[in-house]
């Protein structure tokens, strides 16, 4: 081995033995899914795809909590939602309406990015310029985003 492949070898070994420590001590974030219908192929791979675009990899960098119900069974979106509260999930990301209000009712701390409808003739947000409380996301009807801003 040359001098200069063992210099960089030590170096790399040098600085990745404290970020290797530091990224076991780390929390891997926590991520809920609550789906109105099974979980759908389009939306985990969309899903899984835009983690990555963000530089997640899904079961190393942060974990997917899944929870699905179908259409029929409706009514147990709460019992989902409450069930990714007990998991103590960072986030919750709501795929439907009656979704987002199953997350907001179970929990007014965990933030939740909800993809709805009409989020404020449902009552899910205030407004769409400030949503308040712990909801945020996307207005399907008019594709727009309704962010939190403050």
């Amino acid at each position: 081995m040359d001098r200069r492949r063992f210099l960089f070898a030590s170096l790399a070994g040098a600085l990745a033995a404290p970020l290797a420590a530091e990224a076991q001590q780390a929390k891997v974030p926590r991520i809920g899914a609550l789906l109105l219908s099974a979980p759908q192929e389009r939306f985990h791979e969309s899903f899984g795809e835009g983690l990555r675009e963000l530089g997640y990899i899904e079961g190393q960098t942060v974990l997917v909590e899944y929870r699905s119900v179908t259409a029929g069974q409706a009514d147990r979106l709460l019992d989902l939602a409450t069930q990714l509260v007990r998991l103590k999930v960072d986030v919750i990301v709501a795929y439907t309406t009656l979704s987002g209000d199953a997350a907001k009712r179970a929990t007014a701390e965990i933030p939740i990015v909800a993809i709805a409808a009409d989020p404020v003739g449902t009552g899910l947000v205030a407004s769409l310029a400030r949503p308040g409380g712990n909801v945020t996301g996307l207005s399907s009807t008019h594709c727009r985003p309704w962010w939190k801003t403050s």
